[in-house]
């Protein structure tokens, strides 16, 4: 596996991001510590050293057991994690991202993995209530402490995160230089505004879902619907018409369709993507790794994209009409080379 830079910053990461909210059984689901520990040094073997956790994750489990299998080479290994979500019920202190809840969250995170920093602190989710600067102050308090090294922000509008991140580079303080999203073949409501914000601050994104929750390897199609429920847009016409091209595309390549649909994430140009995968079976986080053995030929990629397109919605639909082209550029749009654009 090869390694990328994170965002606008210098840590060097895997191409590839394991995924560990599996890793427990408190959930009814999931791998237990054997089976998690064979993932984890499969996932290391390959050359992965970026890992994705929560204090949420199987009730905080999940830490516990990266704790221990990071104990051996902690410097080497990039472990992020996350907080906003509760970890007591009833309790409005234990969960959101004011700085209460951050603090203690990440002092309890810590001690479940056993060390002294988190090199990727995530904000889970936005909570409506906490204003961007008491967040991205606490963040910046983190760092200087030396508690948190970078931080980045999951599950959040695109105006919040820019709100932040311009306050931020007003004060001097440190940056969103990750953004995690769902993002698949099946869900790119998030390219008109997240992807395009991320690629303006500079910003790596880090899929989540990037098979749509299984969707997209085809076990849907076989009657296997595992924890959706049967009205989940994954198992909807238009994600049976995706994932049929996604099997059809694995088909004439030899490969397999997960390594299909990750690649499709991976491969944007001029834009930083590192997916998210996850697996509770040995034999799961091997198929997927095999994607990094290979790249999707451009026409590969254009079918899928068309099979994939979205509607477009106001105002970036409004800019591609021949009329308001038209005026805005004076009728000679093509005449802009400019590499930037």
């Amino acid at each position: 596996m090869n390694q990328k830079l994170f965002g606008q910053s210098g840590l060097r990461v895997s191409e590839l991001c394991l995924g560990t909210m599996g890793f427990g059984t408190e959930w009814k689901w999931g791998a237990d510590k054997s089976t998690s520990k064979q993932i984890f040094d499969a996932f290391a073997s390959a050359g992965g050293n970026f890992l994705d956790t929560a204090n949420r994750y199987t009730e905080g489990t999940s830490e516990k057991y990266l704790g221990e299998f990071i104990s051996s080479d902690r410097d080497h290994f990039v472990v992020a994690t996350k907080y906003s979500l509760r970890d007591r019920a009833g309790d409005l202190n234990f969960s959101g991202n004011h700085r209460k809840n951050m603090m203690r969250s990440v002092r309890d995170s810590l001690k479940r993995l056993n060390t002294e920093f988190i090199d990727v602190l995530w904000v889970h989710a936005w909570d409506s209530w906490t204003p961007a600067e008491e967040i991205i102050k606490g963040l910046e308090d983190l760092i200087n402490r030396g508690m948190v090294h970078y931080i980045g922000i999951s599950d959040t509008p695109a105006w919040v995160v820019s709100q932040a991140n311009t306050l931020a580079q007003l004060r001097g303080w440190s940056q969103f230089v990750g953004l995690q999203i769902e993002y698949s073949l099946i869900q790119r409501t998030v390219e008109p505004e997240l992807m395009q914000m991320a690629k303006a601050f500079g910003m790596t994104v880090t899929p989540w879902a990037p098979l749509a929750g299984g969707a997209l390897t085809g076990k849907y199609l076989k009657g296997d619907k595992g924890r959706l429920p049967e009205t989940s847009v994954r198992l909807g016409e238009r994600s049976v018409m995706i994932t049929k091209k996604v099997i059809e595309v694995a088909q004439g390549l030899g490969v397999s369709p997960s390594q299909v649909a990750i690649n499709w994430t991976r491969q944007h140009k001029g834009q930083s993507v590192v997916p998210i995968v996850g697996a509770t079976k040995l034999s799961q986080i091997d198929e997927v790794l095999g994607c990094v053995q290979f790249e999707l030929p451009s026409d590969a990629m254009q079918v899928l994209n068309d099979i994939s397109k979205i509607e477009l919605p106001f105002p970036h639909r409004f800019f591609s009409e021949s009329a308001v082209l038209d005026v805005l550029y004076g009728g000679a749009k093509d005449q802009m080379k400019d590499s930037r654009y």
